[in-house]
C-alpha cells in the first residue's frame, strides 16, 4: 500500500482504523456463482446487499458484514429479542409496508415471481422490538441487527423468489431511512431462477435511484435486455423499473434468455 500520508510509530488506534478503511474501501468480495455489484462511485457509504443462501453470500461495500438468515439469539450471534412490548408506534411499522410484486413469468411450465417486502424504520427501541417480533411471523430477520436498538431508524428489505410454488428468501438488506441513490447508482444481485441451482445465473434483481429511467442488463452471449421505467399499465410479466411501497428506491428484475447468463447491469438513463 502506498500513501502520501506521513506516519509515525506513535500512531493512534483511530489513525490505524482510518488507514485500514482507506485500504479496503474499493474492495468487492464475491463468491461465485452469485454476484453483487455497486455502481455509481459511492462506495464510502457502506452499502450492504447479501444473498440469503447458506452456501453463497455476496457483499458489496467496504464495511459490509455477512448477513445470515436465522433466528435472533441463535447461532449467528444476534441478541435475543425481548418479550413483545405494547405497540406504541404507527400500525404500519409492525407489518411490511407492502409486499410488492416486481416480476412474474412462466418457464418450463412453472410460474415464477419476485417480490420485495419493505419494513418501515422504527423510531425507538420499543417499536423496534415489536417490529422484529412481527418480522419473525413472516420468517424475516434483519441483517446486521444484533439487538432491537440496531434497527432503530432503518428500513429493512427482504426479496423473495417463488418458482413453481417454492418460495425462497434470496436477498435482504437494512439501510438508514434517509438513504438515497442518485444518478446512475445501482445495487444488484444475480442468482439462478430455479431454487437449489448453482448454474444458469440468469435472474438479476436490483434497485436504483427514483430518477432512473432505463437499466441495461447484458448477458454473456453479447445480447442485452433493456428495462425501462414502468408505466401505469405495465404488467409484472414485462421487465420494468418499478416503485415499491415504503422503499427509498425503485426496483428492477431481468432474466437472461436460456443458454446465457448475467454479465453486467447498469443505469443508462
Amino acid at each position: 500500500m502506498s500513501t502520501d500520508r506521513e506516519t509515525s510509530h506513535d500512531m493512534s488506534d483511530s489513525d490505524i482504523a482510518v488507514l485500514l478503511a482507506d485500504a479496503t474501501d474499493e474492495v468487492e468480495i464475491g463468491i461465485a456463482p452469485y454476484q453483487a455489484v455497486l455502481r455509481g462511485g459511492r462506495r464510502r457509504r457502506a452499502r450492504r446487499w447479501a444473498v440469503a443462501a447458506a452456501t453463497a453470500l455476496v457483499l458489496a461495500g467496504s464495511s459490509a458484514t455477512l448477513a445470515v438468515a436465522g433466528l435472533p439469539g441463535g447461532g449467528d450471534g444476534r441478541g435475543a429479542v425481548a418479550t413483545q412490548p405494547p405497540v406504541t408506534g404507527t400500525p404500519n411499522v409492525f407489518e411490511p409496508a407492502n409486499r410488492t410484486t416486481l416480476a412474474t413469468g412462466t418457464e418450463n411450465g412453472k410460474e415464477w415471481r419476485v417480490t420485495v417486502d419493505t419494513w418501515q424504520a422504527p423510531v425507538d427501541t420499543a417499536e423496534a422490538e415489536a417490529t422484529m417480533h412481527a418480522m419473525q411471523a413472516y420468517g424475516e430477520y434483519p441483517p446486521d441487527v444484533r439487538g432491537a436498538s440496531d434497527l432503530v431508524g432503518k428500513i429493512a428489505y427482504f426479496v423473495h423468489r417463488d418458482y413453481g410454488g417454492e418460495s425462497t428468501k434470496v436477498m435482504e438488506n437494512t439501510v438508514p431511512k434517509t438513504d438515497r441513490l442518485t444518478g446512475t447508482d445501482l445495487m444488484s444481485g444475480s442468482l439462478p431462477l430455479e431454487p437449489g441451482g448453482t448454474k444458469d445465473v440468469r435472474l438479476v434483481i436490483g434497485y436504483v435511484a427514483k430518477t432512473a429511467q432505463r437499466v441495461n442488463c447484458t448477458w454473456t452471449n453479447g445480447t442485452a435486455t433493456v428495462v425501462e421505467k414502468a408505466g401505469s399499465e405495465t404488467g409484472t410479466d414485462v421487465p420494468a423499473i418499478r416503485s415499491a411501497a415504503g422503499s427509498n428506491y425503485n426496483w428492477f428484475v431481468c432474466l437472461a434468455p436460456k443458454g446465457t447468463e448475467y454479465q453486467t447491469a447498469e443505469v443508462i438513463e
